[in-house]
């Protein structure tokens, strides 16, 4: 949990928040097809369902008040990767530093899978 304090007290901001933020920008990028979770149990990438898809995303707090996030995605085919994950990063970086005030100090990205149709 990230606290900010300020003159009228303490803001707590939970990491579902921060979840949900950085879920709903990554998806919202063209060539998204959503995020992804690898299962323990048939080591397989599956595709998350709207409701779910925090679990394809780790946010860990970082001792100077900065968050570092980490996307677990899969993308349309014949996109150009490299691009697709530098949109996502800008637009997460936006996202959720406008919505919360916090810096991000790090977006990683990793394309797990290429879905078709």
């Amino acid at each position: 949990m990230v606290k900010q304090q300020n003159q009228l007290g303490t803001i707590s901001i939970s990491r579902e928040v921060f979840t949900t933020l950085t879920g709903e920008a990554a998806t919202n990028c063209f060539g998204v097809k959503g995020m992804t979770v690898r299962s323990v149990t048939d080591d397989l990438v599956h595709l998350l369902k709207r409701e779910s898809m925090g679990k394809g995303v780790h946010i860990t707090y970082n001792d100077d008040s900065t968050i570092s996030v980490e996307l677990h995605i899969a993308v349309d085919p014949g996109v150009n990767i490299p691009e697709i994950c530098e949109s996502i990063m800008s637009e997460v970086r936006y996202k959720v530093t406008g919505a919360t005030g916090v810096t991000i100090r790090s977006v990683d990205i990793f394309v797990d899978s290429m879905i078709v149709g």
